[in-house]
């Protein structure tokens, strides 16, 4: 039967997790969010589901009171080009306005018209690009509502260029982080990630996705062993934070403080600061 005390660390762990997020592509500043903003974020293997569609009018519109108000009304001007151009120009226009997007930092409707364009070309290339595209989405957007169908999005657009090129490493593991995200089995996207480690022991993208899903599995050893061989290719510092997570939850607090300072040390944030000043307080006043 489990210790309460474990049994409580592994839930803070696990909201500590559900609060970070999967940080293969996010800012620094993802690693602390608001519950609010996490709500509608799947568990691993949970999402099954979810609408295929995402307002692109709607999506623009809220991207463009975000902005710039020059840079808004010069994407308005693209957009309207976009419209009036002919099927055979609009893989080009369209390529502009994902740049555009792309550029002011608005990942949503970059990825929506890299989908249009993976649509008409059905390129390996044109995929890819849509799939990774949706996963950064995903890993910064703030919205509940969208974030579900942008990882399926993801996945479909990884799913295609793996259909195309099952070799392909960037797809595969791409493709195995959505699923373990929540698009089916979470052990199919393990076993997935597995292959790609395999190939590539020093794949950051596929270790991080394996380190993250061991710590809300509750095997902490292993997150370590895992976190600990990312630092030595690449020292960063969500992976200090998730390596100091683990030690946490084995109760090894020394180790996880100082594991947690060098996250706060690499990513210089003044809201990751605080919370992990707060953090390395409590465990260094624990018993």
């Amino acid at each position: 039967m489990m210790n309460p005390t474990r049994s409580k660390q592994i839930l803070i762990t696990g909201a500590i997790v559900l609060l970070a997020g999967f940080l293969f592509t996010r800012e620094i500043k993802g690693l602390v969010k608001p519950k609010a903003e996490t709500a509608g974020v799947p568990a691993g293997g949970q999402l099954t589901s979810a609408s295929s569609t995402i307002n692109l009018t709607e999506v623009s519109t809220a991207a463009k009171n975000s902005i710039n108000a020059n840079i808004a009304a010069e994407i308005t001007t693209l957009e309207n080009a976009y419209k009036s151009a002919s099927e055979d120009e609009k893989v080009n226009a369209a390529k502009v306005l994902a740049e555009k997007w792309d550029d002011v930092e608005q990942s949503v409707p970059s990825a929506l018209y890299l989908e249009i364009i993976a649509e008409k070309q059905r390129t390996f290339a044109s995929w890819l690009a849509a799939g990774g595209k949706f996963m950064k989405a995903f890993d910064t957007t703030q919205d509940s509502v969208i974030s579900p169908v942008l990882l399926q999005k993801a996945n479909a657009a990884y799913t295609n260029a793996v259909a195309l090129d099952s070799t392909n490493l960037e797809a595969k593991t791409g493709l195995g982080i959505t699923i373990v995200n929540g698009m089916g089995a979470p052990m199919s996207g393990i076993a997935m990630l597995l292959e790609v480690v395999k190939k590539d022991p020093k794949n950051l993208r596929a270790n991080m996705s394996l380190g993250t899903f061991a710590i809300k599995s509750g095997q902490f050893d292993k997150a370590i062993t895992r976190f600990k061989d990312i630092i030595a290719t690449k020292p960063t510092p969500d992976a200090y934070f998730y390596l100091a997570t683990a030690y946490e939850n084995l109760g090894k607090n020394e180790e996880a403080v100082d594991a947690y300072l060098n996250s706060k040390k690499l990513a210089a944030n003044p809201t990751l600061s605080a919370f992990i000043d707060k953090k390395v307080s409590e465990l260094k006043n624990k018993k």
